[in-house]
């Protein structure tokens, strides 16, 4: 029996290089980062000074000034990027049956808040927000998109950290192919960047303490130091192939495969040998070869451990063809958005194939001997692009990779 094609039909993005998606294609491709200074709190006792943040953002001008009260910033990135990819799909809710659409979402919590509501219950305050559940729950973002929309399919999320983005897709994805929906929502969100969050990554020795946004983020580049903490958020319509068609939909990419690993190694450290697993998985399953693929759009954190890992895995994948596959690492400019990365940089990869042009690694100054691949230094590269092989790796060891593809009708 034939597998059902998913295709991508719209896609909505808000992250720190664009409030937008044609916001963040310009700047993607300009090489232009949106790491800064950090400015959400104060860092002046932190040896941790930079971030990927979302500036110009008011949520009053996307939603309901109650809506915006009674939920959190990942609800807020939520609701303009759900909103714009439902209208670049072109999907009318109104002719469509609602328990035929569903939501899948990943979000982080906001640890900040959870400290805080702790906080009002010490000194005899015994004074807790009636929607603290609802706010910090780790399903918010599909519960309230849900409510937004009136949508009555599956409404679920997924968490596997880092590689939580991808992992979100991917899982739209089965449930197009289950049968349990025609239309998916995949959103992918995170808003957790606070000083309760950079305090605990800072004592792991995860994030860069580099003071200089411009040498910050520097994914395969010798001196790099540590990832970048963002936030942001993307989401995109899936469809199955035959519901598109009926309506007329656009079509953007067909998800071509998607693979799962689990390293089974370290709680931090990453193990090369089941990201390569995962890489293979993920092609097998969209019916090519390792040949067939035209660029890879790495999970790049810049950090020591990860960006040897990843190339390691790439040479076990393609072997000597490693070496003339590019590579583009989006996290350069706009830093690891954690649950969200993911979902974005395949918004990034789509936006590539669709625009015949691959992203640059921006800061990318110093080769590393353990890194010697194309990674597209400093400029983007046009090219032809057909087949991405789309990597995200989670802390501890949860790896989803997923293949994309340029549509073709056969």
């Amino acid at each position: 029996m034939d597998k059902i094609r998913v295709v991508v039909t719209g896609m909505g993005v808000v992250c720190p290089i664009g409030l937008n998606r044609e916001e963040f294609w310009t700047n993607l491709v300009a090489g232009k980062s949106g790491i800064d200074t950090i400015s959400r709190f104060d860092a002046s006792n932190s040896s941790v000074k930079v971030a990927g943040e979302v500036k110009g953002f008011d949520a009053a001008n996307y939603m309901d000034l109650k809506v915006a009260q009674r939920t959190r910033r990942g609800v807020h990135l939520a609701i303009p990027a759900t909103n714009e990819a439902i209208a670049q799909a072109e999907l009318n809710l109104e002719k469509e049956p609602l328990d035929r659409i569903g939501i899948i979402s990943s979000n982080m919590m906001e640890h900040r808040f959870i400290a805080e509501g702790w906080t009002s219950l010490q000194g005899g305050k015994r004074r807790a927000d009636p929607l603290f559940f609802t706010k910090a729950s780790p399903s918010v973002v599909s519960l309230q998109l849900g409510l937004q929309l009136g949508v009555k399919g599956p409404n679920t999320s997924v968490n596997s950290l880092c590689a939580s983005g991808t992992d979100t897709i991917g899982t739209a994805m089965n449930f197009i192919r289950l049968g349990y929906a025609d239309v998916m929502l995949a959103a992918a969100s995170d808003a957790s960047l606070d000083d309760m969050t950079i305090s605990a990554l800072n004592v792991l020795g995860a994030l860069t303490r580099e003071p200089d946004p411009a040498k910050a983020c520097r994914p395969f580049d010798a001196n790099r130091s540590g990832f970048v903490y963002g936030e942001g958020c993307g989401v995109l319509v899936l469809e199955s192939l035959e519901h598109a068609q009926k309506r007329n939909a656009p079509i953007f990419a067909e998800i071509g495969g998607v693979g799962w690993g689990f390293d089974a190694f370290d709680t931090t450290a990453p193990q090369s040998e089941t990201e390569a697993m995962t890489m293979k998985s993920a092609i097998r399953e969209a019916g090519i070869t390792p040949d067939e693929v035209d660029f890879v759009n790495a999970h790049g954190t810049s950090t020591r451990l990860n960006d040897v890992s990843e190339t390691r895995a790439l040479k076990m994948v393609f072997g000597e063809r490693a070496y003339k596959v590019p590579i583009s690492a989006n996290k350069s400019m706009f830093g690891h958005m954690i649950t969200a990365g993911g979902a974005v940089e395949v918004i990034g990869a789509i936006l590539s194939i669709n625009n015949s042009m691959l992203p640059p690694t921006i800061h990318y100054e110093t080769p590393d001997p353990d890194c010697d691949l194309d990674y597209v230094p400093n400029k983007a590269r046009p090219a032809e692009l057909n087949v991405c092989l789309k990597d995200s790796f989670g802390l501890g060891g949860q790896n989803c990779c997923m293949v994309l593809k340029k549509y073709k009708e056969s």
